[in-house]
């Protein structure tokens, strides 16, 4: 796709996007992150399957493919799912929730990579994303799992949230199948003495580490 059909694309798919809790019981909840190597040239993708409840690694999964889309914000979908769909077909445990390192809904579109994921994989998804793209808050509280709205022309788009005191706020929003109250109150259930979630930490050990030969 050249970028202009990628916008097109999204504006159909988003209507798609259900933000109403469509999730059974969550025992496992994966962490998805995206690493390039080789100057960028090589895309390489990692899902990281947690224990809900004790938060402990039982699955994970790296995928390597080449890089065919360019960094355009707004489009990263398009550069980094396809070999993260490669990567979930590794995994041996099927995640009942994943939490994306990018935005959901609080995107121009409403249909950032954690939707786009989400709709594509048929899961329920949620955006954990260190940084705004859009949307407008007032003052986060201190305490640790207090948050804000985040807004965009009149909207509510997502939370930015304190997950740690102390600590720069992280920005969350839905992705598919899941309402904003209850992706916050996973991304806390996953977050321990860290900023980020433990999936996020997995999964970014996994995507950004050194680099380390596929198995054969």
């Amino acid at each position: 796709m050249t970028p202009g059909e990628a916008v097109a694309f999204q504006k159909t798919l988003a209507p798609r996007i259900e933000l109403t809790d469509r999730l059974g019981e969550v025992r496992h909840i994966a962490g998805v992150d995206v690493g390039f190597e080789a100057s960028g040239t090589v895309t390489r993708a990692a899902v990281a399957v947690l224990d809900a409840d004790t938060l402990q690694l039982v699955d994970q999964a790296i995928a390597r493919r080449p890089t065919e889309f360019p960094y355009i914000p707004g489009l990263l979908s398009f550069r980094e799912i396809p070999a993260i769909l490669d990567a979930m077909k590794g995994l041996t445990i099927r995640p009942d929730l994943l939490l994306v390192d990018g935005q959901g809904i609080a995107h121009p579109r409403r249909i950032g990579i954690a939707c786009h994921l989400g709709l594509v994989a048929d899961f329920p998804s949620v955006g954990v994303a260190k940084s705004r793209l859009i949307g407008r808050h007032g003052p986060v509280p201190e305490g640790r799992g207090e948050w804000t709205p985040l807004v965009d022309k009149g909207e509510t788009i997502g939370a930015v949230l304190r997950s740690r005191a102390g600590v720069a706020p992280l920005y969350i929003s839905p992705g598919h199948r899941i309402c904003l109250e209850t992706a916050l109150h996973w991304v806390m259930r996953a977050v321990t003495r860290y900023r980020l979630p433990e999936t996020t930490r997995w999964a970014h050990r996994l995507a950004s580490g050194p680099a380390v030969p596929p198995k054969k």
